[in-house]
């Protein structure tokens, strides 16, 4: 197959940090054709940096999208775009689009985001880089599997110094996000990685009842959420998200997985070693390459463009992971447990992909 043209909707940090590098290191796939940013200056910068024609560049993504030159469209807006633009593009072009997380600012734009692709005829794919970062596949591997018996129970807490990082070059620092027009601030920005990587791990959620500690700031409405969760496989556990300080100690708490025969451990995302304990007393470490996720995505779009696997990540998984958001926020505000999923989600084919025995979703 032909390498795909792109089409990039926003130049901002999201595709200079993650998606930028993996379509360098995916050259022979795809090939960036046009960029359109509201901001001239940095889509002109971008087009120079990759050596694209200056007509190819663009203010309004509605002109670039009515090329019929352009195989897919990927958009990198503020969240509360996302749905808005996706379905502008989806009605103008009616070409496969890659949107970035999370799908949309509230709920209802998050079903109707989820209708899209029955809606238009087209493929799309959310960019949860969480479902395609090797270390969750491997996790959630092991749970099948029974690496350490049946799973019981899990705690994972999640630290991040929003305030902070706002004056540092990273994610917090937009002003987007620091004055959210959208629903759970840094909860729906952030933490839905982690629960999309919980979902993806456990599968689908029966209920949860969450507890929030309110604050001041701007970006998010609770400096902490803690939220109990009843997976409806059985499995039980407590997940909270700090967004408001540091977590000083290590070994981090990170997220720790106990089942009948033993314990599976990460401690961050960027360690690079899954920790499998069992109760005999013998110990591994599984070692993994760390924010795979970003080139996963893209390798599975183009696969999937070519025929060869479904999409994994789809508006209709990705509703699921921002409904269990909403449905946290809601928790703490009515003071109740709250139903998140009716069905069972969405369960993908593995096959072997590496030598260590671990099994990896297509």
């Amino acid at each position: 197959m032909n390498r795909l043209r792109v089409g990039i909707i926003g130049s901002g940090m999201a595709f200079e940090k993650l998606h930028y590098p993996a379509y360098q290191e995916l050259s022979d796939k795809f090939e960036i054709a046009a960029i359109c940013d509201v901001d001239r200056f940095k889509a002109e910068f971008w087009a120079q940096k990759i050596g694209i024609d200056p007509q190819n560049v663009y203010t309004d993504f509605r002109e670039m999208a009515a090329r019929k030159d352009i195989d897919l469209f990927d958009i990198m807006v503020p969240i509360e775009k996302n749905y808005e633009v996706t379905d502008a593009v989806a009605s103008i072009a009616g070409k496969p689009i890659i949107c970035e997380k999370p799908l949309a600012p509230n709920m209802r734009q998050a079903r109707a985001h989820a209708e899209l692709p029955r809606k238009y005829g087209i493929p799309v794919m959310i960019a949860e880089n969480y479902r395609y970062n090797e270390e969750i596949d491997m996790i959630r591997d092991m749970v099948r599997t029974k690496k350490v018996g049946d799973v019981l129970y899990f705690i994972q807490n999640r630290v991040v110094n929003f305030p902070e990082d706002m004056v540092k070059d990273k994610f917090p620092a937009r002003e987007w996000r620091q004055y959210p027009e959208f629903t759970g601030g840094a909860l729906l920005d952030t933490g839905v990685h982690d629960l999309a990587a919980l979902r993806h791990i456990f599968g689908a959620v029966d209920k949860v009842q969450a507890f929030g500690r309110e604050q001041d700031m701007d970006f998010a409405p609770y400096s902490v959420a803690s939220v109990n969760i009843l997976f409806k496989s059985g499995i039980v556990g407590t997940f909270s998200f700090f967004s408001a300080g540091k977590e000083m100690q290590r070994p981090l708490i990170g997220l720790r997985i106990f089942g009948t025969g033993g314990m599976i451990y990460l401690e961050e995302r960027d360690c690079g070693v899954i920790n499998v304990s069992h109760n005999d007393g013998t110990h591994e470490l599984v070692s993994y390459r760390p924010q795979r996720g970003y080139y996963n995505e893209l390798l599975n779009f183009y696969n999937a463009a070519a025929g060869k696997e479904p999409i994994s990540v789809t508006p209709e998984m990705e509703f699921g992971d921002a409904k269990m958001v909403f449905d946290i926020l809601k928790s703490v505000e009515e003071e109740k447990i709250v139903e998140v999923d009716r069905d069972y989600d969405y369960i993908p084919i593995y096959r072997p992909v590496r030598g260590d025995g671990i099994y990896h979703q297509l």
